[in-house]
């Protein structure tokens, strides 16, 4: 039984040194953390309202929230906006 937990306990570490060394866990945390929607955009009309008021993000945090909520392609820019505080949406004006 020891020896069956050891030979575990030595393939789940060798598991997630190859992970790090592999850098699968640094990729997954860059996407989480990259700038959202960096084109922006160009002729902008409020859309909708996304996260919790107030929303305690930043504008790329409101960003990806309307991303997640909404889907990229109906989503140009998230904006923290108002004495509220809250996340506002914005798509493009067609």
């Amino acid at each position: 039984m020891a020896k069956n937990l050891s030979s575990v306990t030595f393939t789940v570490l060798l598991l997630v040194l190859l992970m790090a060394s592999t850098e699968i866990l640094k990729i997954e945390a860059m996407n989480i953390n990259a700038r959202c929607l960096p084109k922006g955009c160009k002729n902008a009309t409020f859309s909708e309202e996304c996260g919790p008021e107030p929303f305690r993000g930043s504008n790329n945090d409101c960003c990806h929230c309307c991303v997640a909520k909404y889907g990229r392609k109906a989503v140009c820019k998230g904006v923290v906006e108002g004495p509220d505080k809250h996340c506002h949406c914005y798509k493009e004006r067609v």
